[in-house]
């Protein structure tokens, strides 16, 4: 099964006081973090959505898809990136620049319980977090989201195809928009 990896990277990061994808937590960028996990985790292709700003070079066979207009919202992010994605890919694992806790194995967990035709949502302690992971059928849906919102509405609009993969700690749950955040995991601007 072909599940490619799609990490979302444009955003402004208005509360961070700089560019947060480049902020290190234990030594790595959160961009390089979420990639590492993507590939680690066995997704292929691999692509980043970012702004059209000068990027950090990305490993060997990632592929940048640039967001001209990222103002326009997460979902232009989203869907650019389902847009760009090879006609054999079955499901995107759509991953978050900035969730540094998000790692290899829950990248495959999800993928070893994704069937053609699902969602799969990760959860920790009763709470659904990130990455989801999204069969082809959805991308129509995906291709017409607006705004600044990912693919909630369309996971909750769609229950009963949802599956939930429990996950053994809660890097899933969290992300880091504001300097305390970063502090808290570690890292470092």
């Amino acid at each position: 099964m072909s599940l490619a990896g799609l990490v979302l990277a444009a955003g402004r990061a208005s509360r961070m006081g700089g560019d947060k994808r480049l902020m290190r937590v234990e030594g790595r960028s959160m961009l390089e973090r979420a990639v590492e996990a993507a590939l680690a985790g066995g997704l292929s292709p691999v692509l980043v959505v970012t702004g059209p700003e000068p990027q950090p070079g990305l490993p060997a066979g990632v592929v940048r898809v640039v967001n001209a207009d990222p103002g326009r919202g997460m979902a232009s992010s989203l869907a650019g990136g389902v847009a760009a994605l090879p006609g054999e890919v079955e499901g995107v694992m759509v991953l978050l620049a900035d969730m540094p806790r998000v790692n290899a194995a829950h990248v495959a967990a999800l993928a070893a319980a994704f069937r053609p035709g699902g969602i799969c949502v990760p959860v920790f302690g009763g709470r659904r977090g990130n990455p989801v992971l999204l069969a082809r059928r959805f991308f129509p849906e995906v291709l017409a989201l607006t705004g600044d919102k990912g693919a909630r509405g369309l996971i909750a609009g769609h229950a009963d195809c949802v599956v939930e993969v429990a996950v053994s700690d809660d890097g899933i749950l969290i992300d880091v928009d504001t300097p305390e955040a970063l502090r808290a995991v570690g890292g470092v601007s």
